[in-house]
């Protein structure tokens, strides 16, 4: 069997890695799996192709800004990716995103539709049905059909125009009749969503998100606590997330937190604060974006406890990572953060009630070895990166 794996990157973000990940298991076996990807550096490997021309993305984002459609744009780098699938000529294509600005949606599926080539989508945010939102938070039009946009200056941003509508009726005729088509989300909460969405009646499968549980571990970090100049009697709060403090990830609710315990022996860790590079403030340690795995590791297992305080997320991998490295989970219950925690045992408050929040994390106790450990095995058990795998092969191979 070959399979050709389609996201806006590689080796890199939470679904470049799953992506890259996949790769490598299915070529460890009997089968073959290649990658065409929109964005970021070229990656080394057999069959790994980046399809996106850079200049053409950028063109595509601010194409989107001014004139208010996305997924629109991108023709040549869209016709390169129909070439290599040609060229690769797989049994089944498996979509991640296709938002970010490298891709024409509407070509692409219609080519895969029309060829009658096997198809599985797997969905990380609500996009594939939305006139342009990748989580569309209390805006529920896009059950019948999106208009009159409450969220044009969020991501996927425009500056002015509404065109959701055409959008979204533009996205429902692609999809319509791709009897070829199965879905997968990494949440019963996006499930849910989706049943209720122009793609309700194509076959559903729930797969949560699977991680590298050799790098994802409880770790002896004591040089990077000394590193970061945290005392040994304070609680550690990490905060971790790619341009953590725009509105969707919530940093600024981080913030607010740590200001009500700032008189609390509590230290909060702040990582991907874009432009910052290691800012102390108060009881706030602010740093930078990380890509090094094991550096994340070494965080998150420095760590007493992971906060997340996203507006709304889908499965986050955060949480998944931390839980791996024996760190218990804190945050807003949205979307389908607290199904990320093993056994339910997240401890998680209404969105925005900082108050409730700082209270838990107050009272939460110190992190132990015992605890970390006891924690890791359950969370392996669950997100171990084979088991992941096996589960998405097994809708390949579905007929």
């Amino acid at each position: 069997m070959k399979v050709l794996l389609i996201d806006v990157n590689c080796k890199n973000s939470s679904t470049g890695n799953i992506v890259y990940n996949l790769y490598n298991y299915i070529n460890s076996s009997d089968d073959e799996a290649a990658i065409c990807y929109g964005r970021g550096a070229k990656i080394q490997g057999k069959n790994i192709f980046k399809f996106g021309i850079d200049a053409e993305t950028y063109l595509h984002a601010l194409l989107t800004r001014i004139t208010g459609f996305t997924g629109c744009f991108s023709f040549f780098s869209t016709r390169r990716l129909i070439k290599h699938i040609k060229i690769f000529a797989p049994d089944v294509v498996h979509i991640h995103e296709l938002h970010a600005y490298f891709v024409n949606v509407k070509t692409l599926i219609n080519f895969l539709k029309t060829n009658h080539i096997r198809t599985v989508m797997t969905l990380h945010c609500e996009f594939a049905y939305t006139g342009k939102c990748g989580h569309s938070v209390e805006c529920e039009q896009w059950k019948t059909e999106c208009k009159k946009c409450p969220h044009l200056k969020q991501y996927v941003s425009t500056m002015w125009f509404d065109h959701t509508n055409f959008m979204f009726k533009q996205k429902k005729k692609a999809f319509s009749n791709f009897y070829e088509l199965s879905i997968i989300t990494p949440s019963n909460w996006l499930a849910e969503r989706v049943k209720d969405s122009f793609l309700k009646n194509y076959p559903l499968s729930v797969i949560h998100n699977g991680i590298d549980i050799t790098i994802f571990h409880p770790k002896d970090v004591s040089n990077l606590r000394s590193e970061l100049r945290i005392n040994k009697n304070e609680k550690i709060v990490l905060s971790l997330a790619p341009h953590l403090m725009t509105k969707i990830k919530g940093g600024i609710f981080v913030k607010k937190i740590a200001r009500i315990l700032n008189n609390k022996k509590i230290r909060f860790v702040m990582v991907g604060v874009d432009g910052v590079d290691r800012v102390y403030e108060n009881n706030v340690i602010m740093c930078g974006p990380l890509s090094d795995k094991n550096l994340l590791a070494d965080y998150y297992s420095l760590a007493d406890l992971f906060l997340i305080c996203s507006e709304r997320e889908n499965f986050p991998t955060t949480c998944i990572e931390a839980q791996c490295c024996g760190t218990p989970v804190y945050g807003f219950n949205t979307g389908g953060i607290s199904e990320t925690c093993v056994n339910r045992e997240g401890h998680f408050v209404d969105y925005n009630n900082c108050n409730k929040l700082a209270q838990l994390i107050s009272e939460a106790p110190y992190k132990t070895a015992d605890t970390a450990d006891r924690l890791s095995r359950k969370a392996f058990l669950e997100y171990s990166f084979s088991s992941f795998s096996e589960k998405n092969i097994e809708i390949y191979r579905m007929k």
